[in-house]
Parts: C-alpha cells; structure tokens; sequence
C-alpha cells in the first residue's frame, strides 16, 4: 500500500539537504509531464532552493504559455548547459517516467550521475533507476500524485497561482478532461480546491484543447474518413497514418494527439489503435475501455507499456507489416476483448 505519509517525509528531508535539485521530464514531454515539473519546481523556489529543469527535447505548443515554461532547458538545443547542470546536480528528480530510455540524449549523463535521483511517477512497474521510488499507479496523474505530497510537506494546499495551474494542466490532460483514466473522488476534490483558488478554468481549457490549426482539424477528418478500421468481431477499431499523409496536412508535433481515442466513441469498440509511421519504425498507441490490459498488450507485443487503459509502443518494420502484425496478435487476443 502507497504509504504517503512516509515519502512526504523522506522527500522533505531530501529537499532540505539538496543544494542544486534538478528536475527532468521524459522524452516527448505531455501535459502531465510538464505539469507536474513546473508545479514541483514553483514550490522548491518558494521554499528558496536552487532548482532547475530540463526536458529531453522540445514541449507541445500548447504547454508553452505556462509560467516557468520557458525556464525549461530543452537538451537537444542546450546539450552543454544541460550536461553541465546533471553534473553539478545533488539530487536529481525523473518525474512523470520510469525507465531510463526515456530520457533520450539524457540518459547516459544521468544514469553516471553520482547525484542521488528519485522517481516520481504514476506508471506501472518501475524500474530500479532511482535511490528512491515514489511511484503509485492509483494515481490518474503524477501531477496528482506532486500535489498531495507538496500538500504533505507544507502542511495545507499550497496557495500559488503558477503551482494551480501546473497541477490543474497535469491532471485534466492525462485525464482526456476528465473522459478517461483512473481519476476517483480524490481526484475531484483537487480540482474542486484548484479552481476554487480562483485559476482562470475555461482560459486553460481553451489554450489546452483548443488551439489547434486549420491542418490538424483537416488532418483528423482525412483520418476518420480514410484511414480507420473498424473490426466490430474483436471490438477493435484502428486508424494508421503515413509519411505522406502527415506532410500533405502540414503536420506538427502533436497534431495527433487525442487521435486513438476518437474510435472508441463508436458503439461496441472498446479497443484502440494508432500507427503512425516514421522514418524508421513506427510508433503506436493504445486505447481501451474496461478491463483489457493495453499495457500488458503493448509490453508483451510492441516493446512498451503504460497505464491499464492507455499505452504506446514502437515497431520496426514498415507500416504494412506492423498493422498486419497487429491484425496477427489481435487475433490471439479475441478471447479476452470478446469478454469484455
């Protein structure tokens, strides 16, 4: 059972026994991620630490209007001062991830660091990359999980605008808004304090969610339109998209964001896939309604993993052949998604 009461503790000690606290986010950083990393890092300045923050590459447009993103070191754009700020670093915290392959470029200088490192995290099985594990997969959100430990440490909610934010973009972005995801009474009753601390609700939610460009828009009607499957005998339902299509609507990154779970708002489906094809291999995720484990089914299938109900992986091979072979091992799990 997650004791927080135990590492709120330890982690306050740690705090206060640091002297340079750095905090890294995973490659291809989300909301959550960058939620959760600015609200831990606007606490640790109010209590006057030295904190800094580095991401393995470039955050989502749609993350760059909040205060302290821009305090954020992007690695592939900062290689040296990075380097140069995982060297100096006492204590190092991996936040919202837990296997060192997601850092990206990162990864060797911080798995040499001497610094102790801690994992703050919400995903399933950990690896042992860290002195210390603050993992609880109960959690809809690491930013859930940052916040009740901060509200540990402090003693009551910490009351700070930024912090508000950060927390608040964090949970509803790995929540879908509150559509999907392992969010509890717990959950809302955070909201409830956040919004009741005056943040600007529906000025977020539309920066968040809707921003997106004429391309995009287009881009997910030609996707719907043209390249969806739907497998009604498996409950399955896909959609894949190339190289090609992707230039053709001027895509960005995360113009596909949200993508896989548009299937599962057609009657029956409780299975989704998305392939997107790279240059090289091509990356998949995974949406499911109640109890088939996409997360076993990526780990076991695609080398990855994540949540219960949401998981990506990657597949080398062509498009052709990742879908073909994604038809092969869905067969083998008509069973469990018949029994749903």
């Amino acid at each position: 059972m997650f004791d927080l009461a135990k590492y709120t503790k330890e982690l306050r000690i740690l705090f206060e026994s640091s002297r340079n606290i750095l905090l890294i986010s995973h490659v291809n950083p989300d909301g959550d991620a960058i939620g959760s990393q600015l609200a831990l890092y606007h606490y640790l300045k109010h209590k006057g630490k030295n904190a800094e923050m580095i991401s393995p590459n470039h955050l989502q447009e749609f993350l760059k209007w909040m205060d302290g993103a821009e305090e954020i070191n992007v690695f592939i754009k900062k290689r040296k001062t990075c380097i140069k700020l995982i060297k100096e670093a006492d204590l190092i915290i991996l936040i919202d991830f837990n296997q060192s392959n997601r850092l990206g470029e990162a990864e060797k200088y911080v798995t040499d660091s001497t610094a102790i490192k801690i994992i703050i995290d919400h995903h399933q099985d950990p690896f042992n990359i860290a002195n210390l594990i603050i993992s609880d997969s109960a959690k809809c959100s690491t930013a859930e999980l940052i916040y009740e430990l901060i509200t540990g440490m402090n003693g009551e909610p910490f009351k700070n605008k930024s912090y508000s934010e950060a927390i608040y973009v964090g949970i509803i972005t790995d929540t879908g808004n509150f559509e999907h995801g392992t969010y509890t009474g717990g959950t809302l009753r955070i909201i409830a304090d956040i919004l009741d601390s005056g943040i600007q609700k529906d000025k977020i939610l539309d920066v968040v969610y809707n921003n997106f460009s004429a391309d995009r828009m287009r881009l997910q009607g030609f996707a719907l339109s043209n390249r969806m499957i739907v497998i009604p005998e498996y409950k399955t339902a896909y959609i894949y998209l190339k190289r090609q299509d992707l230039s053709e609507y001027n895509h960005i990154k995360g113009d596909t964001e949200g993508f896989v779970n548009l299937p599962l708002s057609i009657k029956g489906i409780n299975f989704s896939a998305l392939f997107i094809e790279k240059e090289n291999f091509v990356k998949l995720s995974f949406r499911s309604k109640g109890d088939f484990p996409v997360n076993e089914f990526a780990s076991r299938y695609f080398s990855g993993g994540g949540h219960v109900n949401a998981s990506g992986g990657e597949f080398y091979d062509s498009l052709e052949n990742t879908i073909s072979y994604f038809l092969t091992v869905l067969k083998e799990n008509a069973g469990k998604l018949n029994s749903e």
